[in-house]
């Protein structure tokens, strides 16, 4: 045991980890300290903010001073795997697709083919190129959501570990706007439309395919507009998702009878269009719209990939139309924060009137004081 791992450890909480939870800032920093040791060291006195006693679930606060017992050996401990070194080129080729930046973010163009994350036999990937990202600064970017391998276009990439809880949550309570550009099959008989389908994994396709399940799908909603038609054979339109459910806008359009161009998986061999067009998938994320950590907003367009254009160009398309659409403004009361705060707020007035009644019920009424009413004098009579 070094003499390092026997010395008492002083830390001073940063402000990109004011107001976070102590055990969530040891996850940050001393990931090896696991839940349990910490609850230890809490329950014995060992662990103290600002020289008092902590617990794991206690708030910390920028500029105070975390005292942290001695590192604890850890029994048959194996060496992580390091991520493979990015080369020059690699490094090259991440940093020209970034089309925004600011200290607690980063925007970048994904070109399709490229997946987000790593998996079976997936060895380029977005998380693989993150190390070329820091910039100036010492922490990689974390990914806050993801798109399809196929799917080109805007993706998120949180700078630091409080951007990515803000950008998580702006994601989880749906204040996030995403506009996507589509090439579809036909052109629906609604031009503005609204499609409401629970969607599922899709039994025997090992969770790779989704589909419409009315009975034990999650909820999924979409909703879609004709940007401009090219004929009968296809149209393009706008897609928001209203929920982030896998492959959603893919499964909603090929259920509608209108499959995404190049999409063989959910639209099978009507998905394609003869001629000039690309068997590639027709499906980009144009837009990305969500709050910025520091207030205002983080609104950033991406380009089309060079598939998608030249098919814009061979079908006619006036790119200008898609973009003088007016994006959706998010109801805070439609979102799951706006209702649960709706919720809590008819529960704390539901107890307030439970308290009222259980008071009034332990009160003793005393009756109003009466008094006695005087008999009526006898009317006089006449004296005989």
């Amino acid at each position: 045991m070094s003499k390092d791992s026997l010395t008492i450890r002083r830390f001073v909480v940063d402000p990109e980890d004011d107001g976070i939870r102590l055990d969530r800032w040891f996850k940050r920093h001393l990931p090896d300290a696991s839940f349990n040791i910490v609850s230890r060291w809490a329950r014995t006195g060992q662990l103290r903010v600002d020289g008092k006693r902590a617990a794991p679930g206690d708030r910390i606060e920028a500029g105070q001073e975390i005292r942290v017992p001695p590192a604890e050996p850890v029994a048959d401990a194996r060496p992580k795997k390091a991520r493979p070194q990015v080369s020059e080129e690699m490094a090259e080729f991440a940093r020209s697709l970034v089309i925004h930046k600011d200290k607690a973010a980063l925007v970048i163009n994904k070109p399709a083919g490229l997946a987000t994350q790593g998996g079976t036999k997936t060895e380029s990937h977005v998380d693989g190129l993150l190390d070329a990202l820091c910039f100036e600064l010492e922490g990689r970017p974390k990914l806050v959501h993801r798109l399809d391998k196929d799917t080109s276009g805007a993706l998120l990439l949180a700078r630091t570990p409080r951007a990515a809880g803000h950008f998580s949550k702006a994601f989880s309570s749906r204040t996030a706007r995403k506009v996507y550009w589509a090439l579809v099959m036909g052109v629906p008989e609604i031009y503005d439309g609204f499609i409401d389908l629970p969607l599922a994994k899709q039994p025997g396709t090992g969770g790779e395919k989704m589909h419409v399940d009315e009975k034990e799908g999650q909820t999924a909603r979409t909703r879609y507009r004709v940007v401009e038609r090219a004929g009968n054979r296809c149209c393009w339109v706008e897609l928001q998702p209203y929920t982030g459910r896998t492959h959603q806008l893919r499964v909603h359009m090929a259920a509608i009878g209108h499959p995404i161009v190049g999409d063989g998986k959910y639209g099978g061999k009507d998905a394609f269009l003869t001629g000039t067009i690309s068997r590639k998938m027709h499906l980009h994320a144009r837009r990305i719209r969500i709050d910025h950590p520091e207030g205002g907003h983080i609104d950033v367009r991406a380009d089309l990939p060079p598939h998608m254009a030249e098919s814009f160009a061979d079908l006619g398309l006036d790119i200008e139309l898609g973009d003088a659409l007016v994006l959706d403004e998010p109801k805070k009361s439609e979102t799951p924060e706006g209702k649960r705060r709706a919720a809590a707020a008819r529960a704390k007035d539901v107890r307030k009137e439970r308290k009222g009644e259980r008071r009034s019920r332990g009160e003793v009424k005393v009756p109003p004081k009466t008094t006695r009413a005087k008999p009526a004098a006898k009317p006089k009579g006449r004296k005989k």
